[in-house]
């Protein structure tokens, strides 16, 4: 991410907290705040999940758009909502792909989005923080945190004024219907049911 300035902030902890931190509000992260919209040519969501026990298979879904609200002064009042085009899926070979799109996985035909709406944020400390919302994969909707690192700000050469971040989540798909397996001789199942969701993403401010 070294398109970005980083900007360093130092933590305040009340006594007795837990996983969320109180920390003071920083002004150069006041002076982001703003809507913003992802620039989806220069971010990723991707996934990693294990196959036949002994390897990741990674991919990525390539069509995705979404916005954010920041609010830099107060990052509890920060939102953001993002739309996955489920039959952008991208693992490298096309006849996992076609599966992973089919009524055995995603059913992309009859469940074209995947979406995430946030319904709260916190600064969890240093630069992390952490979005709680609601993740949705067809007909299922469950909750989801998902940690991010602000990565910085900048000017880019257009103009544009960019800020970034990058995170994860780990899901069950079972959770979400996702269900589909093969058993393997030796023991084990081809898919697990574990998946890591990773996030890195560029977005432009918009005018007021």
């Amino acid at each position: 991410m070294g398109l970005f300035t980083r900007r360093n902030q130092t933590a305040h902890v009340q006594e007795g907290s837990s996983a969320v931190a109180t920390l003071e509000a920083d002004p150069a992260l006041a002076a982001l705040t703003g809507d913003y919209v992802i620039d989806a040519g220069h971010s990723s969501i991707g996934f990693t999940v294990r196959h036949a026990m002994v390897t990741n298979v990674r991919g990525s879904f390539t069509d995705h758009e979404g916005t954010l609200h920041l609010d830099g002064g107060d990052p509890s009042r920060s939102t953001a909502a993002i739309d996955v085009k489920i039959a952008s899926i991208s693992t490298g070979i096309a006849d996992r792909d076609t599966h992973l799109r089919s009524g055995d996985f995603f059913d992309a035909e009859a469940f074209p989005l995947m979406t995430f709406r946030s319904t709260g944020a916190a600064r969890v400390g240093g630069d992390t923080y952490r979005i709680t919302g609601e993740l949705t994969i067809k007909d299922v909707t469950r909750p989801l945190s998902i940690d991010l690192e602000f990565a910085g700000s900048a000017t880019d050469v257009y103009g544009n004024e960019r800020v970034g971040f990058e995170g994860s989540a780990e899901i069950l798909r079972s959770d979400w219907g996702l269900t589909w397996n093969a058993a393997l001789e030796a023991g084990g199942v081809m898919v697990s049911d574990k998946v890591k969701l990773t996030f890195d993403i560029s977005a432009i401010k918009q005018a007021a």
